[in-house]
Parts: C-alpha cells; structure tokens; sequence
C-alpha cells in the first residue's frame, strides 16, 4: 500500500496535533464548591441525581477543518458528566436515536450483569427508535466514565465521565474538582482505520527506522553496534518504534473535547488545593501525563482511594482513571501536558487564576525505541547470564514449536503453528516498578504500578483456589490479536464458579500494551511476592510481562473480558466470562 505524500503528512499532522480553536462540541467539566464552571462550559455540562435521561444521536464536529459525525449524547462530546452518590439507585433511560444499534456499558461499575450494556453477551443493545431503561444500587465511589461497546461508536464520540460520591464524605477532601477527560479523535471512519490495520499493520506508524537515523546511530554509538541492532529487529521481524497502532497523523488528541488549539482551562486561586480526575476515555492512545512546575500527588486509582504518592508524572492506559491532586501556589498559569506514547501528538489544557492565560507547552519528549526487555521479557535483563537468555529465547518469534517452559510459563497449544501469532515470551518479566518504554531515565518521577497501594487492603483475604493462565497473542503484520491465538469467534467462555476466589495470570507474548478489563468485578493486582498491590478495573500488560491478579467471582451472569484497545478487541482479543 502506497502511503501518503510526505509534504501532505506533515500538513496532515500538524492540523491533527493542533486542532482548531473552536473545534467540536465541547462541553466544560470542571467545578469548583461553589459550582462555578470552568472556562469553555458553554454548552450543558453536568447530570447529577437518581434519575437521568440520556439520548444517543448524531451531530457534525468540526476539530480540523472538516466537519465529519460525531455519536454523541445528549448534543454533546464527550458526553455529559454524570454525578451519583454512592448508596443511592439509579435510574437511566436510553434512548437511541440513530440510525443502528447503540449501548452504554457502565465501566468499573458493579452492577447485575443485564445493566452492563454489551451486546450480545449481557443484553441484545438498543434498537434504533427504542429506549432501554437502566437502573441499579450504586455500590462503590470515585471516577468511572461510561461508554458504547456497540461497533466503533466509542471512537466517534460515545463516551463521558462519570463521578461517584462517597456516602461519607472524600477522604482527600480539596478546594476544587475538575474532571480530565482524554480522547483520540479522527476524521477518518473508524471502518476504514480498521481496514487499513488489516491491510498494513504499521501503517499510521511514520517513525520507523530510517536511512538518516541509521548514520546517527553509526555516529553515536559505532557503525558495529547500529548494524547490530538493525539486523536483531529484522531478523526477530519486529518494529522498534511499534508504540501504537494509530498515530497522531490520524488523531487529534482531545482534552475535555477540546483540541490542543482550543486550551481547555480550569481556574484556581494560589494556594488552593485542586483534583484532576484524569479519565483515558481513548479507543487506541496511552497518553504520558505531567504539569510542569507541579508535583502531582495521586489519591485515586480505577475509583479506588490510593495511599498517596508524590510524582512528576504518569502514564494512564486506554480505560485507566487516575485522581491527583495539585497545590499551585503562584499566580501564573500551568499547562496539562499529555503526550501520546509515540509522540506523534498531545492533547494540552490549562490551570490558570484567571480565563485567557496560557502557560508555555512543552516540546514533546524524542521517542526512543523499545528496548530487549520488551521483545524477550526476562530475557533480556543485563543481568541474566549469556546462557539464561539463550534458553529463554528459544521460540521468542516465529516459532513454530513450543519451547521448554521456562518460570512456569506454559503456553497453549493453540499458539503454535498458528498465523495469528508472531511472537512467544518464554521468560516474561513480573516486576512492576517498571514505568514502560520511552519513560526510563527521563529524570522525571514517573509512577508506577509498584507504587500504587489500595487503602484498605484486599476486599477478599482468601487464598486463590485455583489459577487461569491467559496469553495475550497477535500478529501484528496481519492485525490478527487474541487470547491463546483463539480469536473471540472461535473461543468458548471462561467459567467462575459464583463464590470462588481465583487468580488469572496474563502473559503477554507481544511488544505492545494491553490494558485488559474484566466486566463486573474487581482485579486485585499482586505483587511480584504474590500480596496485595491494588485493585483496579484495568489491568495494563506491558510488553513481554506476566502479571497476576485475584477476582472474587461474587457477580452471577455473563461478562465481557478484553483488551480496551478498541481494535484489539475487534480484531479478536476478547472472551465471554461465565459467572455461575
């Protein structure tokens, strides 16, 4: 496939970095004690109560210069913010007024598996014209949002935050309260987005390796060593730039529904405390979030209250909710800066005393490539000897026999001689002080899953009583992801028995993440010791890592069990959970 001309990619992206001004149809978010809204709140902007009525159309946006439909709720995107308390019932009448089906699936909510809003495992989804009712006891407190798990209808704009208020009160009570809400827009149909990955997996990807980069490298590091690294990435078949699927040559990323041009602001007097409920609603994009000349301290973790833990910056996940909170004390303005991992883009707003202020927008950080860690795993850690990482490697890619298990590692049958799968991790790495590729070493403190703590400890103290060991598998040269090399089509659910406490093991046998989210119950991440670390509703899997988490099968039904990367999960990284 031909690409693009190189002068019209770079028209291309710089429209699609900055966006326009006035781009879409934002609403604001923030609030403060008071009510007082933030800047850019002229359209509706927030629901709160026990009753709500909610209505899925269509409407033109315009964030590049072209307008092209939007799904959106209620006239708005991102769609309004929803406040319940916890305690209370609520109720939502849906209605769809589209021209297709349509759904809402209520994300990290625990509720009756009839309420959770997928099609075609909890609820036929909702007819063109008709209207379906949810209702549920609201069970927990913190930040969710909520989107359609019908077709791409959450790429094109069905999504909005949502903010649980605790039955007694924040245990990190602030001055102000703003909602972050990050997305990834595009022109294009996400129809053809998917067809293109199908054709060209690395098609969006415009920071391959070059003939300019290779003499720089030669330059830097010796003409040995570049030769070196070039031949180990052809001969493993594998791209060391593969961040993401898609790229800012395709997205505009939004902040609040605001393009980088159109600098969402939240207002703050100095010396206030401030929380930022930041909320990944992306189909595609992890995003590396930090406020220069602000230290964040992070409170809140998928809904959950965290020990706090001061840092420079973090990396949130598709699907991932963090709260921080900030204590600006000078009277200047302050940019949120979140850049996409691949550095192809950002989304940028503002905290400022007063509207019209502007702070300066960092450039965005070089992308480094992967490194062996994220290819081999274990394997390549420096401090395994020649010898262990030989034994490791065998079957790394494209092998088509099943190497010795190596740390316990077993992987199914139904990866091998399969061409859905590229790639097997015979040695993954379980640590999880690691903040991912492109974060190493930058100087700054980056979070980790290691320094994330759920106060309160484990909701279930039991020992797990048995274990289910999944892999994450793909080819990413034919788009084909999978759990086990078995695409959703062609796998059978997973059965819990109601009551149980199990542990699942998730092994990623590819170089890229995958944030996986288990509907209607909570993950328990462990520790590499094998305690408790926290829990969460997604569970990122970096590349070449095994992670293990407890689930309390305490949600009779059918559920829904995927990677958020919104194409992953279409192209068939996903499974049927059967609670009975």
């Amino acid at each position: 496939m031909n690409r693009q001309d190189p002068r019209d990619v770079q028209l291309s992206r710089r429209r699609f970095v900055q966006g326009l001004a006035l781009g879409g149809v934002a609403a604001g978010l923030g609030l403060r004690a008071g009510a007082t809204l933030a800047q850019g709140a002229a359209v509706r902007h927030e629901l709160r109560g026990t009753h709500f009525e909610l209505s899925i159309g269509e409407l033109p946006v315009d964030y590049t210069g072209r307008k092209r439909p939007a799904t959106v709720v209620n006239g708005q995107l991102p769609a309004p913010l929803l406040r319940w308390r916890e305690g209370d019932t609520v109720t939502l009448k849906v209605t769809n007024r589209l021209c297709v089906p349509s759904s809402i699936h209520w994300h990290g909510i625990l509720l009756p598996f009839q309420m959770d809003g997928v099609p075609g495992i909890s609820f036929p989804g909702i007819a063109p014209g008709e209207t379906y009712t949810y209702r549920f006891p609201v069970r927990q407190s913190g930040t969710y949002w909520y989107h359609s798990h019908s077709g791409f209808q959450e790429q094109t704009g069905l999504y909005g935050p949502l903010v649980i208020e605790a039955a007694s009160g924040e245990r990190f009570p602030t001055d102000r309260d703003y909602v972050v809400m990050l997305n990834d827009w595009s022109d294009d149909d996400p129809g053809h987005i998917f067809a293109t990955l199908k054709r060209q997996g690395d098609y969006y990807n415009f920071a391959m390796p070059t003939v300019p980069d290779f003499f720089r490298d030669a330059r830097e590091h010796g003409l040995g060593q570049a030769l070196a690294r070039r031949r180990m990435w052809e001969r493993m078949r594998m791209n060391p730039t593969d961040y993401s699927d898609v790229s800012g040559h395709a997205y505009t990323y939004l902040m609040n529904g605001h393009a980088p041009a159109g600098n969402w602001t939240g207002l703050f007097r100095p010396g206030e405390k401030v929380r930022l409920r930041f909320i990944n609603g992306s189909s595609m994009t992890f995003f590396d979030v930090r406020i220069p000349g602000l230290k964040m301290t992070v409170v809140g973790a998928d809904g959950q209250d965290v020990e706090p833990v001061r840092v420079d910056e973090f990396r949130i996940a598709a699907a991932e909710t963090y709260d921080v909170i900030v204590e600006p004390g000078e009277d200047r303005a302050y940019t949120l800066f979140a850049q996409s991992t691949d550095r192809s883009g950002y989304a940028r707003g503002t905290l400022a005393p007063r509207p019209g202020m502007q702070a300066e927008v960092p450039a965005m950080d070089p992308l480094v490539w992967l490194g062996m860690r994220d290819m081999m795993g274990a394997m390549g850690d420096s401090s395994l000897s020649s010898r262990e990482r030989v034994r490791a490697g065998r079957g790394v890619a494209g092998s088509t026999e099943p190497a010795p298990p190596e740390e316990g590692v077993r992987h199914a049958r139904t990866e091998y001689r399969n061409p859905g799968v590229d790639m097997h991790v015979d040695m993954p790495r379980s640590n999880l002080d690691d903040p991912g590729a492109g974060l190493r070493g930058n100087g700054r403190r980056v979070l980790t899953y290691a320094d994330l703590h759920t106060l309160g400890g484990s909701i279930d103290p039991r020992e797990p009583g048995r274990e289910i060991e999944l892999h994450l598998t793909g080819n990413m040269e034919r788009y084909m992801w999978s759990f086990d090399g078995v695409k959703f089509a062609d796998a059978k659910p997973i059965h819990f028995r109601a009551g149980e406490r199990l542990r699942i093991v998730l092994v990623n046998d590819t170089m890229m993440n995958h944030p996986i989210h288990l509907h209607g119950m909570w993950s328990e991440l462990e520790s590499p010791a094998g305690g408790f670390q926290v829990r969460k509703h997604t569970v990122n899997v970096q590349p070449a890592q095994r992670v293990a988490y407890g689930v309390t099968a305490d949600a009779p039904g059918r559920w829904a069990y995927h990677c958020h990367m919104l194409y992953h999960m279409e192209a068939g990284m996903m499974r049927e959970v059967v609670v009975s």
